[in-house]
């Protein structure tokens, strides 16, 4: 319908500028984010080191999914109700202390690994929160005009952490794991600090509508299964990471097929984040405009036809090869999925429905983990993989088919059209 009035996706000069507070946000992030990757390698290598079993990997997921599938919704729910600053703040002062149980673990020599999941479980816990809640903040601190880009720079820019994360914890664990959690414990700390200067400029006061607390905890799930194309790519990406993600088997990998030690894991891991930071930086000079729908597709089956090529590797340069790509095709796809989510989701919703994608999509990592893991003890590592790079590509034609309207989306603004125009002018 013509309208005499300014599009609504129009920006002033004022608008089209990131404010300054997103990039403390950014820098608070980066370091937490750097602990986070750094503390994964290493325990997971750790764990490895200790018991020698395939199934202990498993157990490493298991051990975050679990508290994350019991506390998300509750979160979401939180973070729609209270200032989510404040929550994110409490979210990564509880990790710090589980860096410092790590750091205390390690120094004692424990090789006792119930110690090492009973730890993971808390962090679980905190990673409920701070999920939907970095998520929901960010539109929070950057304006409307603006969310798109910001999204393309703070996944380009945490790709930096995704990268080093991994390669310095490989190299941090070569003179112990002491060293290594007491640098996680300073990041989180450093992550904190930045955080206390971001100055939040468009919050809005919560409006609970709910009458209880079971359909408040349960709104965002309504929210998405009302929004086929919501649903369709939260659930594409789900079992894309669920069947295909080969994370949990890179210390098998390493050690038993390439014959590389912890700087090569660290290596393989960051092969990913490489991939997805290259990708990163082309989507934020050519955003996508057309057809983005269709190109989520592609970006999933290029993915797992990725993992299936370095499920057959034996030769390390071309498995890091194929990780880079896997990482590449990965970040199209969350690209597409984050924004939609944003574009198509009110404030006063956001918590809940990011805590519902966090469902989906953050705790699928560790769920993925386990399933890679059990694979691997059943059958070995490269079966496995192979196993879960054919389930992703039947994924993607049976999903096709499934939501024909996500595959017809043509631009991310065709999202906001169930939102009311205060939200959509936002």
């Amino acid at each position: 319908m013509a309208s005499d009035s300014p599009s609504r996706f129009e920006a002033t000069p004022q608008e089209r500028r990131i404010p300054l507070a997103f990039f403390s946000f950014l820098l608070s992030r980066l370091a937490a984010v750097f602990a986070m990757q750094i503390q994964a390698v290493v325990v997971a290598w750790q764990v490895y080191d200790i018991t020698r079993d395939p199934l202990s990997l498993a157990y490493v997921g298991l051990a975050q999914f679990l508290p994350m599938v019991v506390l998300l919704l509750p979160a979401g729910d939180l973070v729609d109700r209270f200032n989510r600053k404040h929550i994110l703040a409490i979210s990564w002062a509880v990790q710090a202390l589980c860096s410092a149980l790590l750091l205390w673990l390690s120094y004692t020599a424990s090789s006792d690994v119930a110690g090492f999941y009973a730890v993971l479980a808390l962090f679980g816990c905190a990673r409920a929160f701070t999920g939907p809640t970095l998520q929901s903040l960010l539109p929070q601190i950057v304006p409307r005009a603006q969310l798109s880009r910001a999204i393309a720079l703070n996944s380009s820019i945490m790709k930096i952490a995704v990268i080093g994360g991994p390669l310095l914890g490989g190299i941090l664990y070569a003179y112990g794991g002491s060293l290594t959690y007491a640098v996680c414990l300073g990041c989180f700390l450093l992550g904190l600090a930045l955080l206390v200067t971001v100055p939040v400029r468009f919050r809005k006061e919560a409006r609970p509508q709910e009458t209880t607390a079971w359909k408040r905890f349960t709104a965002g799930i309504a929210y998405i299964r009302n929004k086929p194309i919501i649903l369709g790519a939260i659930s594409l990406d789900l079992f894309a990471v669920l069947l295909g993600g080969v994370i949990a088997l890179l210390p098998i990998y390493a050690q038993e097929i390439l014959h590389v030690g912890p700087e090569g894991l660290g290596a393989l891991r960051s092969a990913i984040a490489i991939g997805a930071l290259l990708m990163g930086i082309y989507l934020g000079v050519r955003e996508l405009k057309r057809n983005v729908g269709w190109i989520m597709f592609v970006a999933v089956a290029v993915f797992g036809l990725a993992n299936l090529v370095f499920a057959l590797s034996t030769v390390f340069w071309v498995s890091w090869l194929a990780l880079l790509v896997a990482g590449a095709a990965d970040m199209i796809s969350v690209n597409v999925r984050i924004t939609l989510i944003q574009l198509a989701t009110p404030d006063e919703m956001r918590g809940r429905v990011n805590a519902v994608n966090m469902l989906f999509i953050g705790s699928s990592n560790e769920l993925g983990e386990f399933r890679a893991g059990t694979s691997a003890a059943w059958f070995g590592a490269v079966p496995a993989a192979v196993v879960g790079g054919l389930g992703t590509l039947a994924v993607v034609g049976l999903w096709m088919k499934l939501f024909p309207s996500l595959r017809q989306v043509n631009r991310f603004e065709d999202a906001t059209q169930a939102l009311p125009a205060r939200e959509a002018t936002a």
